[in-house]
């Protein structure tokens, strides 16, 4: 495996992502790595790790040029780009184009997987762009996606917890009803007893209601993630 920081511009905006190229020297599938609410942390360099163990080239890219010092920073970051739709795509396609960029990448088998904010970034991508064939969300900050009746593009896949502060019922309920009016081709998996950030190790130190590491609903979304993965990119 290749690990390396890659700095990158997104209009003026400096970033550094990072990737982690499990390919070895072949063609292989590209994952583009979307990150939490706190920015580009080690949460999102470990699944880069881990899907490059696999043999995908995996970049997990930087929508903020820094990482957040408390949560009212990182709401600030995230709020800035959830009110600016512009900005947001713009930030996120240059993280694409790394992806695409990179020698071993099959450009014409990408996916994305995305955490909390990143998470809801995913289905933004699914929406707004024909790149990917398909999108893992997880946890993801689903009151953020509801209420578009754009269409969707590749395969969805939603990993939520029954717990999660962020994912009601009711909110659950108007995004299907959405994706399914746009005729998306999707899957919503809810798991008992998990809250926000399940796939998340560091977030119990955090102490937020409603935030909890679970680690069976981690390994079960994960799974349910790679399963999506080789059925729509095909084998590595």
């Amino acid at each position: 495996m290749i690990t390396e920081d890659i700095t990158y511009k997104a209009g003026d905006k400096n970033l550094t992502g990072y990737l982690a190229d499990g390919a070895k020297g072949a063609k292989a599938p590209g994952v583009l790595v979307c990150h939490q609410g706190g920015g580009l942390t080690e949460h999102a360099k470990e699944k880069a790790r881990m899907l490059a163990e696999i043999g995908y080239v995996a970049f997990a890219l930087d929508m903020y040029g820094e990482t957040a010092t408390s949560r009212e920073h990182a709401m600030a970051l995230l709020g800035g780009l959830m009110k600016n739709p512009e900005l947001l795509r713009e930030r996120a396609y240059a993280g694409l184009d790394v992806l695409k960029a990179q020698s071993n990448v099959d450009a014409k088998r990408l996916a994305a997987v995305g955490y909390c904010f990143g998470g809801a970034l995913v289905i933004e991508l699914a929406r707004s762009s024909t790149a990917l064939t398909c999108v893992a969300s997880m946890h993801p900050g689903l009151t953020y996606a509801v209420g578009d009746t754009r269409s969707v593009h590749g395969k969805v896949l939603i990993c939520a917890g029954a717990q999660d502060p962020f994912i009601s019922p009711e909110t659950r309920n108007q995004f299907i009803a959405e994706i399914e009016k746009a005729g998306a081709n999707w899957q919503m998996i809810v798991y008992g007893g998990a809250g926000h950030s399940f796939t998340d190790k560091s977030v119990d130190a955090m102490d937020i209601p409603g935030f909890k590491y679970h680690e069976s609903t981690d390994r079960r979304s994960w799974a349910a993630m790679r399963q999506l993965f080789d059925e729509a990119l095909g084998p590595i």
